[in-house]
Order: C-alpha cells, then structure tokens, then sequence
C-alpha cells in the first residue's frame, strides 16, 4: 500500500477535494480514493500536480518527508524513464527477470516499461524506487541524485 502525502499537499494549499477535482477534471470521490490509497493516481496526474504546485514526486508519493522544491518541470518521457531503469537493474547487476521480480513484477511489464513501450503506473514506479531506494524524480529525470534523501 502506497502511504501518499497527496492529503497534506492539497490542504496545504488550502484547496477542498472539489476543487482540486476540477482541476484535473475527476470526482471528489475519486480524490478521496487518491488520498486514502484505496484507488492510486495515474502517473500524469501524479505528474501535473506536482508540476502545477511545486512538490517532488518523492514527498507526494511518501517516499521522503520533505518537499526537496524543484523548479523544473517533470515530463513524462517513457523512453527517458526506460533508459533510467535499465540503468538502475545494470547496476545491481540483475536480469530483467530478477530486477522485476523483487519488486513483485512480470518480466514482461517491467520490460515494457524499460524498452519505453509503455510508460510506467505510479504503483510500479513506486515499487521499483521503494525497493531500490532510489528517488522517483531521479526515474523521471527531475533530479540527478538517484537516493531518496529523507
């Protein structure tokens, strides 16, 4: 289970769960579902939040405890995030399989994700750089620095 800060942020925006909904036009309900983790937000709209509000992947996603600002902005660049992973598996030196199943993966949908043919879910994002410790906006290429800095 994903334990998000996306809660905290919109508070500390002083936005309500409507509002923020309009914004990326879903329900309330479905924000509820977003905060509690009972449904996960998709990827690009984990990624136009934390590039509307200036929040880093890692803080919104409960992967830090501080908000490590960051101006610039996050595109999702399937075969960016692809070159990243098959760095990160070469470095630990591991199959795809391997690399794949530590985190709970099929081989083929984490090969999707580092050939860039599909982009990756937020779920799986978080799974691979919880496992591997290292920092989602690292993945994304927010940041140069691949560890979680809590």
């Amino acid at each position: 289970m994903i334990d998000n800060n996306l809660k905290y942020c919109r508070e500390e925006l002083e936005m309500t769960q409507e509002e923020l909904g309009y914004i990326f036009g879903v329900s309330r309900k479905t924000i509820s579902g977003w905060e509690t983790s009972s449904n996960i937000i998709p990827f690009s709209k984990l990624i136009k939040f934390c590039n509307l509000y200036d929040y880093s992947l890692d803080f919104v996603m409960g992967l830090t405890r501080r908000n490590n600002r960051n101006n610039a902005k996050i595109k999702t660049n399937k075969n960016l995030i692809g070159k990243k992973l098959k760095d990160l598996r070469n470095n630990f030196n591991l199959s795809q399989e391997k690399f794949a199943n530590k985190c709970g993966l099929s081989q083929t949908t984490y090969s999707h994700y580092e050939t860039g043919f599909n982009l990756i879910t937020t779920t799986n994002a978080y799974l691979i750089c919880r496992t591997y410790n290292v920092s989602m906006d690292w993945l994304v290429g927010r940041i140069n620095n691949s560890k979680i800095n809590n």
